[in-house]
């Protein structure tokens, strides 16, 4: 998803609203804007003619027959644009809860206006209202797995697929979605027709060195000097937490709700990643066609991010990077920010539903990097955008702390290598696949975007950002990114017409 998911996918922002989450976390794709047809209804008028929730009974562990434990996972329904014999559009939700608003709005409703489709959403397990078990501990959670999610899907569509016979199943998804749009291709070819994988990350690997990489070309294609003032201010940063006076500065520069201790290592690094979120963030969501409630948010872009990074009326380097965490804290209206390490493993350890880390899905999501992902996102050398301060061990090192010692380094790799499996498997076999990239998204760097398969595409669309293409249509796209739209609507036409 959650896209991860869209990627995004390393959230260590925890315990927080989803409000402040969606702007500090690498995950989740938010809600499209509205589609122009649609402006001036309600969405409440809309849900209640054409959009109903329902809940489904899975298997809380679908590998084992003797286990008979059941529990409820959400969906929604939409079939305002059905017709017999149409095809069935299934959305995969992710790391965060499922919105009705993508239902109504985005690119998959105005496909299935084209091609007559009945659609639904299928909310991840342990996300949103779908709580397979009691409370997250640490027992609990070995039932959250690409594998389980993927047999959730198999057995929805095996129930659907006796009221809607000889339909066939295009699943669509963005981010960690996507991945799971293509990894249930692959695994139940007969079930799934079809899939559309928006920006999906399908290589895994323990830390994610390209992010950074890819996120810095988008900044030097808008002006170069950004990038190097950037990466100034996080010497300046470093240099100043060499000094008494110095740390004090850089905590009532950045409003530290708790004092940072410089010689702990672990706070230095938790500061260094938690002040490269929004940057990335930035870079990751730049003008994408979602809703924002706060018009000021959808102003945080490339372009604003350099035009305060280049302002020399605003100081140096480091008073500039100062004042972009400043127009952040003003968008989300908060007074300070955490930057201790303590508080990141508090969040991320808390169990129960009714708390701030499950309530967003941040400790679902961390359990998911550390046991299956992984694809940390590291700065660890000093030629990088944020130079040698966010190693791999740091993460690793979380994981440890908040779930046991067990889940270690070894142990991620392990799962990491039997996650790259599937990644094989996509590359050489799989058909009517659709993968779709934008050359600002930092995580296409981990993306499928030479498919060995005849029958399945990738698209890579210049200058847009993370699944751009999944967002409503509107008439301020750039010209590529309606043509790659158009190339998807070209393929499903093609394969859903094919005998």
């Amino acid at each position: 998803m959650k896209l991860i998911f869209c990627l995004i996918w390393s959230c260590l922002w925890c315990g927080i609203s989803a409000h402040f989450r969606s702007f500090t976390s690498l995950v989740g794709i938010g809600e499209p804007n509205r589609r122009p047809s649609l402006i001036g209804t309600s969405l409440r008028a809309a849900t209640l003619n054409f959009i109903i929730e329902d809940f489904i009974e899975q298997k809380l562990d679908h590998f084992n027959p003797t286990d008979n434990r059941t529990w409820n996972q959400r969906y929604q329904a939409h079939s305002e644009h059905h017709t017999a014999g149409g095809p069935i559009f299934l959305l995969l939700g992710g790391e965060e809860k499922i919105s009705k608003a993508w239902l109504r709005d985005g690119s998959m409703m105005e496909y299935a206006e084209k091609f007559n489709a009945m659609c639904f959403q299928l909310e991840h397990r342990y996300y949103g209202k779908s709580y397979p078990t009691d409370n997250l501990n640490t027992t609990n959670l070995k039932y959250l797995s690409i594998k389980q999610a993927l047999a959730d899907v198999a057995a929805f569509i095996k129930t659907k697929s006796k009221k809607y016979q000889n339909s066939r199943w295009v699943l669509f998804g963005g981010s960690y979605p996507g991945s799971l749009a293509a990894w249930a291709r692959i695994t139940y070819p007969h079930l799934v027709y079809a899939a559309v994988s928006s920006s999906s990350v399908i290589k895994t690997r323990i830390d994610n060195i390209d992010y950074f990489k890819v996120a810095e070309k988008a900044l030097t294609d808008y002006n170069p000097k950004c990038v190097s003032n950037i990466r100034q201010a996080t010497l300046m940063i470093s240099d100043l937490l060499d000094t008494e006076n110095g740390t004090r500065y850089v905590q009532s520069k950045f409003r530290a709700c708790y004092r940072i201790n410089p010689d702990v290592k672990r706070d230095v690094r938790q500061l260094f990643q938690q002040l490269s979120l929004p940057i990335a963030r930035t870079i990751q969501y730049n003008k994408d066609n979602r809703y924002y409630s706060n018009m000021e948010a959808a102003d945080l872009s490339i372009t604003s991010l350099c035009d305060i990074m280049l302002d020399r009326s605003l100081g140096n380097s480091f008073d500039r990077y100062v004042a972009y965490h400043r127009k952040i804290r003003h968008v989300l209206k908060r007074q300070c920010s955490s930057y201790s390490y303590q508080s990141s493993l508090k969040s991320n350890s808390e169990i129960y539903w009714h708390q701030g880390s499950p309530q967003s899905g941040d400790r679902q999501w961390f359990y998911q990097l550390c046991t299956e992902i992984g694809n940390f996102v590291t700065s660890n050398e000093d030629d990088h955008l944020f130079g040698n301060t966010i190693p791999i061990d740091f993460f690793t090192d979380l994981c440890t702390d908040v779930f046991g010692e067990h889940f270690d380094l070894n142990k991620l790799k392990k799962a990491v290598h039997k996650t790259t499996m599937l990644y094989h498997g996509l590359k050489n076999t799989t058909s009517r696949v659709i993968y779709l990239h934008g050359s600002f998204d930092p995580w296409n760097g981990l993306g499928l975007t030479e498919p060995k398969s005849d029958d399945s595409i990738s698209i890579f669309i210049d200058g847009v950002s993370h699944c751009a293409d999944l967002y409503t249509s509107s008439l301020k796209d750039p010209p590529q990114l309606s043509e790659a739209r158009e190339t998807v609507i070209f393929y499903l036409n093609k394969w859903l017409t094919e005998n």
